[in-house]
């Protein structure tokens, strides 16, 4: 056991520290923070040893029967507490489930163990828990995950506690879900996770304030479990500073430390200058390291057809097979010329192209099938077709003609989709759709990792998270080491 007398020495000495330094409000409340954070540590710590760990949810000690290996601290190898790692972003789109790939991926390598849990998600698929033996929704991204590294020492069951789909919000405001219920459920699965593994991640959903409206925004969740932040946002200085505070203050709020931040798709002509900047900006502003500058990857941004059957709600018609090749939307062309240009284009253009015309444009359609069929008699002489057609057409209005619909069907590997809406809406929706990474589309998680990785300092993310000198951060706030150093 440990006798807390040094920890009541420690807060006797922060005391009289602080109470020597200036009057001054500002600073007064920061340095006020920084002394109870660090307090808190050490009771913690304390409290750890002697097999009771404090719950930051609920203010109080769990007894060991109760929390035993599933404390929020788990303790590495060389004697230090590694804290779990929650990953939250500034808005919708910043790239927040590569960034957690590329983090687990690079924990597997330093970890036995590595867990990973998603406390509140939204978007669902179906899965196997074999723990239950029955089916059971869970966030997609955590089945992506979980299938993607082989992640079998921790079940479904435990992966994905809470899920909020259409109608949850009201359920919860008109008292049909509770609070405590889904804490509940946060608690023991985060638990249950822990327990059989050497550090967890947890991926939030969006923004740190996401699910607020429910009492379970990402900031609440992490602080319950006793996580630090890793905040990813996209590339830029000033705005993107910006959203780093506003989402900043909430973690401050419930006093979750920020291990660091990821900045994403940053342009490739700003990259040394972006880097440069936010790491001086970070660490003058809040004491927090940049762990990671990551350059753009236009390719994990381009829908595959795949991606574009779930924005149509349809089927290729032919070539399946092709249905994860990806399409870049600056190389669209809608077609409005004729038969003769149409083929100029085919010849000219990149192989890999995506092409829209309208359903009455029986030309554009046999002219594609016709150009497919030559290139692949060219026997090597010429590239492939590797481009796609969308034919738009309002079903009632402009039905298909069963000889067409049979020349279609019968061209082997080129894809092609009859969608109905107007070539006007498929443009727009295709430019406005930004797709998600999946488990089907293995190339595209492959290369998202691999991409990211290498641009995340991972001895610095490991340092900040078993570190006591990790803050939440208050600007102005005076740190663990200075505090030593007084």
């Amino acid at each position: 056991s440990c006798s807390l007398h040094p920890t009541l020495y420690l807060a006797y000495f922060v005391s009289r520290t602080v109470t020597s330094l200036t009057n001054r409000k500002r600073m007064h409340r920061s340095c006020l923070s920084s002394a109870s954070t660090v307090i808190r540590q050490h009771h913690r710590k304390a409290q750890l040893i002697q097999g009771r760990a404090f719950s930051r949810s609920t203010g109080l000690y769990d007894d060991a029967s109760s929390s035993s290996s599933s404390s929020a601290d788990a303790i590495t190898a060389d004697g230090r507490y590694q804290r779990p790692i929650y990953v939250a972003a500034t808005k919708q789109h910043v790239g927040k489930t590569s960034v957690s790939l590329a983090l687990v991926s690079g924990l597997k390598k330093r970890f036995g163990k590595v867990g990973f849990i998603k406390p509140v998600g939204q978007q669902h698929v179906t899965v196997k828990s074999k723990e239950l033996g029955e089916n059971i929704k869970v966030d997609k991204d955590v089945c992506l995950v979980r299938e993607h590294f082989d992640l079998h020492h921790v079940d479904y069951n435990d992966m994905s506690p809470v899920i909020i789909p259409r109608g949850y919000t009201k359920k919860y405001i008109d008292g049909k879900i509770t609070y405590e219920s889904q804490m509940n459920d946060i608690d023991r699965a985060f638990r249950r996770v822990s327990s059989n593994s050497d550090v967890v991640l947890c991926e939030g959903t969006g923004h740190v304030a996401v699910g607020s409206i429910v009492n379970v925004n990402n900031a609440k969740v992490a602080s319950a479990v006793g996580a630090d932040m890793v905040l990813v946002a996209n590339g830029g200085l000033g705005s993107a500073f910006d959203e780093l505070e506003l989402n900043r203050v909430l973690c401050q709020h419930y006093n979750v430390r920020i291990a660091g931040v990821v900045i994403n798709k940053v342009r490739h002509d700003k990259y040394e200058q972006t880097k440069n900047y936010m790491t001086k900006a970070l660490m003058q502003r809040w004491g927090v390291p940049l762990l990671g500058c990551v350059p753009d990857r236009p390719y994990l941004g381009c829908p595959a057809l795949y991606d574009l059957e779930k924005v149509f709600n349809v089927d290729l018609m032919v070539g399946a097979k092709h249905r994860f090749r990806h399409y870049s939307v600056d190389d669209i062309n809608l077609i409005t010329t004729s038969l003769t240009r149409f083929l100029e284009n085919l010849r000219s253009k990149p192989s890999r192209t995506l092409y829209i015309c309208h359903i009455t444009r029986d030309d554009i359609i046999l002219g594609f099938m016709a150009e497919y069929q030559r290139r692949m008699k060219s026997n090597g002489a010429e590239p492939p077709l590797e481009a796609a057609l969308i034919v738009c057409g309002r079903k009632d209005k402009y039905p298909v003609s069963k000889e067409i619909l049979d020349m279609i069907m019968g061209l082997d590997g080129a894809p092609c989709m009859i969608v109905e809406c107007s070539t006007h809406e498929a443009m727009s929706k295709i430019h406005s759709y930004t797709p998600k990474l999946n488990i089907d589309d293995k190339a595209r998680v492959n290369t998202a990792v691999e991409h990211y990785e290498p641009y995340i300092d991972f001895d610095q993310l490991l340092k900040r998270t078993t570190s006591s000198n990790s803050s939440f951060n208050d600007p102005d706030g005076i740190s663990y080491d200075e505090l030593r150093r007084l």
